[in-house]
């Protein structure tokens, strides 16, 4: 890894209005889908595109629940929105959101998605917008029109691991839970239809990775958080969205996206889609 998967808001506000700067609004609500969106028109960092979940960072989702609550949605429609909005391959994408509206990890989805299609110039803002409005940051109510332009992606499937590439892992890999500890256990399940883990799993619930304000901890605190050492890791949670926060951790103390440290794009609500599949509850080490 050569550099930071974090921008600070000294450099975004260094550089807003660099040409080939593209910021990500990501915020959201799983509670309420249009309270990101309303957050934006009421204010956002100037130039900053809206990127909802469900519309823009996710696909359709199936019948039979395959593929989980927000599946990946396919490379091509993904870069044919990114560059509908004037994201290109020479942009360097910075993406933040607001853990006070919602749960603060919905900008690592959108770092991880580019990332997934080979783009390596993207970030996520530390400290979010609470940090760049502490700062001063000039807030705008214009929503930006930039030219349409190409983005051509990369795919990189070392990234991603699948329910069967979970099921049969080596003793060697770890699997990581980002879920809150409840949901983990299986004492509660307020979106999927079965409550629990998959079993052989770890809890690491993914706001460990922040400090009490909000910005990232730093590679000391998140290798120790995630307890992995070298081994290879698996991400996972409910849906594929919060797991990502986990990664950008694990990118944080070292190892980069890729084959030692993927996401289960489906999480547990892909693997409960399948009733063959096993189920655990309580703690395991």
């Amino acid at each position: 890894m050569t550099s930071s998967p974090l921008k600070t808001v000294e450099w975004l506000l260094e550089h807003l209005h660099d040409s080939r700067l593209r910021v990500l609004d990501c915020r959201y609500a799983l509670s309420d889908p249009l309270v990101g969106r309303i957050a934006y028109l009421e204010g956002h960092v100037p130039g900053a595109i809206y990127a909802d979940l469900e519309t823009d960072l996710s696909g359709p989702v199936r019948p039979d629940g395959a593929g989980g609550r927000h599946p990946l949605p396919e490379p091509e429609t993904l870069a044919a929105w990114l560059g509908s909005v004037g994201v290109g391959n020479d942009s360097v994408v910075v993406a933040y959101d607001d853990p006070s509206i919602g749960q603060g990890f919905y900008a690592t989805r959108a770092w991880w998605l580019l990332r997934w299609l080979g783009h390596r110039e993207v970030y996520v803002l530390d400290g979010g917008w609470p940090a760049y409005l502490a700062a001063g940051g000039e807030v705008s109510t214009t929503e930006p029109e930039y030219a349409p332009t190409t983005f051509t992606p990369d795919v990189q499937p070392g990234m991603v691991a699948t329910a069967e590439d979970v099921a049969n892992r080596d003793a060697g890999t770890l699997l990581i839970d980002a879920r809150a500890p409840a949901r983990y256990r299986g004492e509660t399940e307020p979106l999927d239809r079965k409550a629990g883990h998959i079993p052989g799993a770890v809890n690491r619930e993914w706001a460990g990775a922040l400090d009490e304000s909000g910005h990232w901890r730093g590679a000391e605190a998140q290798a120790e958080r995630l307890g992995a050492g070298d081994a290879p890791t698996v991400s996972s949670c409910g849906s594929g969205v919060s797991a990502t926060a986990n990664l950008l951790a694990r990118e944080l103390a070292g190892v980069p996206l890729g084959p030692d440290n993927r996401l289960y794009a489906g999480s547990w609500s892909d693997w409960v889609s399948d009733d063959a599949r096993p189920v655990a509850t309580g703690e395991e080490g």
